[in-house]
């Protein structure tokens, strides 16, 4: 009987694409906290960045860094708005960026609930449990796919705590967000971020 239950149990926990995404849709409006690493091999040490996440309406996607610079990028209609601090506003159709694009389409589909919309532009595969999870995202439009290999989300419960972005060519990025993205300190490293994204999930 004790295995019949620990089967069941573990049936009842396990995770699928649809739950997640259900699980991760955020109704309007909503925020959150994000700290960025991006490696390059221009740099001696990746760059970090920190802001906010904000979806004031269900068809906005706003991202905010705040350090080490100040800069606003705003996704609506297909159009991108970016915005730093002295510079004038640089407005451009979505079409031309398909990072930008796919930020729209994955991380805005997923915090809108549209599972079509990320299914139309995005193969998706769960693994791990509802209490520890990855989403692998890997994209279908050539455009896209050209410049990113796959994206990866890892998440607790009902929280997405980071995304990791591989590019096709280059270093992966890294995206800390909510309580993951608050435990960063000044001196959490590069194994600490890593530690922080997927805790525990491989």
């Amino acid at each position: 009987m004790a295995s019949v239950a620990a089967a069941q149990s573990v049936g009842r926990d396990a995770v699928d694409a649809g739950w997640v995404l259900q699980a991760l849709a955020r109704p309007a409006p909503m925020r959150t906290a994000f700290v960025e690493v991006r490696g390059s091999a221009l740099l001696k040490a990746p760059l970090r960045l920190a802001g906010e996440y904000r979806r004031p309406d269900a068809a906005t996607l706003v991202r905010e860094v705040r350090s080490p610079y100040r800069e606003t990028t705003t996704l609506r209609a297909g159009e991108a708005v970016i915005a730093r601090d002295g510079k004038t506003p640089r407005r451009f159709a979505l079409s031309r960026v398909p990072e930008l694009a796919g930020l729209q389409t994955s991380f805005g589909a997923l915090l809108a609930g549209d599972r079509a919309g990320i299914e139309r532009t995005y193969t998706v595969a769960a693994r791990g449990s509802r209490e520890r999870w990855t989403l692998t995202l890997v994209p279908k439009d050539k455009a896209l796919a050209a410049r990113v290999r796959d994206i990866v989300l890892y998440g607790q419960g009902a929280e997405l705590r980071c995304i990791e972005t591989r590019p096709a060519k280059g270093e992966l990025q890294r995206t800390l967000l909510a309580s993951a993205a608050q435990a960063v300190t000044p001196t959490t490293d590069g194994a600490g971020f890593e530690r922080l994204c997927r805790n525990g999930v491989k």
